[in-house]
């Protein structure tokens, strides 16, 4: 067993999934004859033969199934090793998930300290939260509470906060006061937990009306429907702050107070990865309060930013 290489295990394995010298050859990248003189020199350090060939046909023996099995599982471990370790290094790079909101120079500003993977998957709140702590990102920009920390052994860090507005019907651009306004709560609790959460608490707080919706209509489309069917303005989610108004519809500052949404940048709170604490630096050193700190400034109970 010295003698025996990753790279023969894996070539066994590749003849075993394609049973065949040549189709196995051609997707391991290497010549047929030096195939079949690693799987012989394979079967003489394990003392066993693992296929039955001839010109026609190849087929594992007793054996070679018997060793399938433990074959895999021994390489998954060499690669999870491997991964372990380039982690270690710094080398692997940094699995940074996000909502729907990124800081416009993230790429220019981390480029200088680490490698940063942007994941595709675009998810809720609480679910990029979790993805953190069970180790499928590195670090997420998300909206979080205390107790989600402490729940999933996390820190957070001020990365951005946006000052949400109200949109109504008409040409009335001026304040309204939050306790004159509607604020949205949906159904659909898997998607807009984070958001019925922090809605809740503006209502409960402020005084604004709570509406129960059932279409997803916290933003897009269906949204603007909402407003035109209101008979008051209606509080924007973070998801829509970027998003063009109709030219029926106005967009309202918010007083009394001014509510802001905090966007953290989260990872676990054991992390030891240079790159991942570099990139966390890098992206909130002197981010300053962004006003959420001011003295007409709303944030819910809970936000880990609120003072």
């Amino acid at each position: 067993m010295a003698n025996v290489e990753l790279r023969q295990l894996r070539y066994f394995v590749a003849v075993a999934e394609e049973l065949n010298f040549g189709r196995a050859a051609e997707r391991l990248l290497i010549a047929g004859p030096s195939l079949s003189q690693q799987i012989k020199a394979l079967e003489r350090d394990l003392g066993v033969r693992l296929f039955d060939r001839d010109r026609r046909s190849v087929s594992l023996t007793p054996a070679g199934s018997a060793l399938l099995p433990h074959t895999r599982a021994l390489l998954e471990r060499a690669d999870d090793l491997q991964h372990r370790a380039r982690r270690l290094s710094g080398s692997d790079p940094v699995r940074l998930g996000y909502v729907n909101w990124l800081p416009a120079d993230l790429t220019a500003r981390t480029s200088a300290v680490a490698q940063l993977h942007i994941d595709a998957w675009i998810a809720p709140s609480h679910t990029q939260a979790a993805r953190v702590a069970d180790g499928s990102l590195d670090l997420a920009v998300c909206w979080v509470r205390s107790e989600d920390l402490e729940r999933h052994g996390l820190e957070a860090r001020l990365i951005g906060a946006d000052r949400l507005y109200a949109v109504a019907v008409g040409d009335d651009t001026g304040e309204v006061a939050a306790e004159d306004t509607v604020v949205l709560l949906d159904d659909d609790t898997t998607s807009w937990s984070s958001w019925n959460t922090y809605a809740e608490q503006l209502a409960h707080d402020t005084g604004a009306h709570a509406a129960r919706i059932f279409d997803g209509g916290i933003t897009g489309p269906a949204f603007f429907d909402h407003v035109r069917r209101s008979d008051r303005p209606v509080i924007n989610s973070p998801k829509g702050q970027t998003t063009p108004l109709p030219p029926d519809l106005v967009q309202r500052p918010v007083v009394t107070p001014e509510i802001y949404w905090t966007w953290s940048l989260v990872r676990r709170a054991g992390e030891v990865r240079t790159a991942v604490l570099a990139v966390a630096d890098t992206l909130c050193d002197g981010v300053g309060d962004l006003g959420i700190h001011g003295p007409a400034a709303w944030l819910p109970e809970g936000d880990p930013h609120k003072l």
